[in-house]
């Protein structure tokens, strides 16, 4: 059984605004508080949530060197030069690259993609890369999720007769590459109101502002959001602001008429065209996209997103799905291995931070099975396997702890290391891996408090089973799409029972399905759904009272659409301090 979460009832919204807002809008009082949490406190603001609008979008020329980034991409297309997307293997890049080059390739055929091996190269741009468009007779090159810190290759492009124009998304260094122009929100001298886009959002501003230069209806560019709502939803960028109206309306396109390639995936994932959600992307497109980059090759996942052909689509689809299983068999077999090294003590550090190391390991599931370590032991964890003759891995961290700084504390051990406060990734020599665990542990020890060593599950509000009315249920839907910043609302109801329906689902039977009532209130029936909750079905099972934690979903299933709770924790009955 997974570490015992702490559960903290967040704190309640200012009252008198919270009746405010119920009257003018004419909703429940838990809506109205949940609305008033996310800054939502007037009607005109209530109708600019519910009603997201594409007339919100910032002007793209907003963003630092947009300008000029616009100016050279038209020079190239007008006067036939070769032009080269590059972008990085994960669902970010290679969503951003599709959309890009989907957007180019309209106005010209002499354009490419690039998509470094993962393997071979490592994230970023790549001499490799460089040099391969070199060779090909590319004098430009737009990045994609990646650029940012690349002085040097920006240095060597230019040694080649390459311009480069870098759009990115990661935190710029002092030093800003000297490419033709670079976009990034998060440059400190860019001005651009929304410093969250995802790399792919990024990539649509330029084709945004190149349309808006050009004079190219915006409605030319709809048909590439369902696109970037699979990099916005996968990167895990907030849900707000500009994030939440591209995403909204790149899941109607996704829904009412995805692209070739996008399609196939939604069909091999057994998902309902017409009601995809961000939980679809998250848990079932964006990993099988990721998929490509860790078993083969990202390149496979930009030909099926830019795919036209239904066949094609479908083949490629076939082999990414593929690279799919062959993944999560891996992954499951390399987190096994993982748990037992931990539990025998056979491993390079437990106590304050979870370090394991198999040289036979596959690379490209290290950050999978990291995140795995973390929900069994909830430390921040880093695995590691060998490639290329060095010691290279990935780290993840537990909320509130910023795991890239105990990394960096020992930069003089490593070959390399990036990342952000959550995730990173690192390579080393293997004769200084001892000391890097040693330094590791003790570094954690000292900086890690027993707060951030309990996981947390944060309740909005307390409801009771008769409150999730129809009408309830409609408004809490258009609270959609859900994030970060934006998440979809966490209840508690207490003193429930199963009515004795109860069963173990799933493969191995680790995931639990109920019919919960409430005590109080008999006849409110709910279903519900608990992954990975199987330890507490014979104590469920003998009819003992729970409080259960959940968010509410709709779940599709043959045409048919029902109400469920999908439980985020639940516990013998007690109150709740």
């Amino acid at each position: 059984m997974a570490k015992e979460c702490k559960w903290l009832l967040k704190e309640a919204a200012d009252q008198s605004k919270v009746s405010r807002l119920a009257a003018e809008v004419g909703i429940d009082r838990v809506l109205a508080e949940l609305l008033v949490k996310r800054g939502v406190e007037t009607f005109e603001q209530a109708r600019a949530f519910f009603r997201p609008n594409l007339n919100d979008l910032h002007d793209p020329f907003l963003m630092k060197d947009m300008d000029l980034a616009v100016e050279r991409l038209h020079k190239a297309m007008e006067t036939g030069e070769k032009i080269l997307v590059y972008g990085d293997y994960d669902v970010d890049g290679t969503t951003a690259v599709a959309l890009v080059y989907s957007y180019i390739k309209r106005f010209t055929s002499k354009v490419d993609f690039y998509i470094p091996d993962r393997y071979d190269e490592g994230y970023g741009v790549s001499i490799k890369g460089i040099d391969w468009a070199a060779d090909n007779g590319f004098s430009l090159i737009i990045t994609l999720d990646c650029g940012i810190k690349a002085i040097d290759k920006t240095r060597h492009a230019r040694e080649k007769g390459i311009d480069m124009i870098i759009c990115d998304h990661h935190l710029p260094e002092d030093e800003i590459p000297a490419a033709v122009a670079v976009l990034d929100p998060k440059r400190e001298d860019c001005n651009y109101p929304f410093d969250d886009l995802s790399g792919c959002g990024v990539g649509f501003k330029l084709v945004q502002g190149y349309a808006q230069k050009y004079g190219q209806p915006f409605e030319s560019l709809i048909p590439l959001l369902d696109l970037l709502v699979v990099s916005i939803s996968s990167d895990l960028v907030t849900m707000v602001g500009e994030n939440r109206v591209l995403a909204h309306y790149g899941l109607k396109v996704l829904n009412e008429n995805p692209g070739k390639g996008l399609l196939a995936m939604i069909e091999l994932s057994n998902l309902e065209p017409g009601h995809i959600t961000i939980d679809d992307i998250v848990f079932k497109i964006g990993p099988r996209i990721n998929a490509a980059g860790r078993m083969e090759s990202g390149r496979l996942a930009v030909e099926l997103l830019t795919a036209t052909e239904t066949g094609k689509a479908r083949l490629i689809a076939e082999q990414i799905n593929d690279n799919n299983n062959e993944r999560k068999n891996i992954d499951r077999e390399i987190t096994q291995e993982a748990l037992e090294m931990v539990q025998s003590g056979n491993c390079l550090a437990s106590q304050n931070v979870t370090i394991v190391y198999n040289p036979k390991w596959n690379k490209g599931v290290v950050g999978i099975v990291a995140s795995r370590l973390v929900e069994a032991f909830y430390k921040p964890t880093v695995v590691l396997t060998k490639s290329n003759g060095f010691v290279t891995g990935s780290a993840r961290s537990v909320a509130g702890f910023d795991l890239y700084q105990s990394i960096e504390s020992c930069a003089d051990l490593l070959e390399n290391f990036g990342g952000h406060v959550y995730a990173a990734g690192l390579t080393l020599k293997e004769e200084n891996l001892e000391e890097f665990a040693a330094r590791m542990d003790s570094f954690v020890a000292g900086k890690i408090t027993e707060e951030m060593l309990t996981p947390i599950v944060e309740i909005d509000s307390k409801l009771d089973f008769s409150q999730i009315t129809p009408k309830f249920f409609r408004i809490l839907k258009q609270f959609q799409p859900f994030g970060p910043g934006n998440g979809n609302p966490v209840f508690v109801t207490e003193n429930v029972y199963d009515v004795g329906n109860g069963r173990k689902v799933g493969a191995g039977g680790v995931h639990l399905k109920l019919d919960l009532i409430q005590e109080a209130q008999p006849y409110h029936q709910i279903a519900a759904i608990a992954f990975n909750m199987a330890d507490y079905y014979d104590y469920i099972k003998s009819g003992n009272p729970l409080d259960v934690c959940y968010s509410i979903v709709e779940n599709y299933y043959r045409g048919s659409s029902t109400l469920q709770i999908r439980v985020r924790d639940l516990r013998e009955r007690e109150e709740i301090i």
